[in-house]
């Protein structure tokens, strides 16, 4: 099984010459494993590394799945799981550099100024509405505290 992660930058540079590719893109270096050089000499210790690698980010994952309906940083969880799986996977790194784009054209759109007037006026709109809803019910039913309720 290749994962790609253990191809070093000097292999796919003399693929390219081979090739007779000599094309200048703004691509990045190939991914390189993280693992250390002794791990990396021998495979079956570098083919563990990466299992544990990928124990540990899916324990990672599993937990931020868990913490999304339970109290915790679900979503922090979450990316520090790809996190560790993008130091030995290069498909983890592409899903965290793509994730770290969205996020960041997230973060611009929500700065503009018509999304930020639109997003406070459809808040004060929902404060508005959940506000009368509020003050509805309890001057239909009234406001009686648990501990003035008489045995029923």
């Amino acid at each position: 099984m290749n994962t790609g992660s253990d191809r070093g930058t000097q292999e796919s540079a003399a693929e390219s010459a081979a090739d007779g590719t000599t094309e200048h893109t703004t691509q990045e270096a190939p991914h390189v494993s993280k693992a250390p050089a002794f791990i990396k000499s021998r495979r079956t210790l570098h083919l563990s590394w990466q299992v544990g690698v990928f124990v540990v980010g899916l324990a990672v994952i599993g937990a931020g799945v868990a913490m999304l309906v339970l109290p915790g940083p679900g979503w922090v969880a979450i990316f520090a799981g790809l996190a560790i799986w993008a130091t030995e996977f290069a498909w983890a790194s592409l899903v965290l550099r793509w994730t770290k784009r969205k996020v960041t054209e997230a973060a611009q759109k929500a700065l503009d100024p018509k999304v930020r007037r639109r997003n406070i006026i459809l808040t004060g709109a929902g404060l508005t509405i959940a506000g009368a809803l509020i003050g509805f019910y309890l001057w239909k039913y009234g406001l009686t505290m648990p501990w003035d309720l008489k045995d029923q």
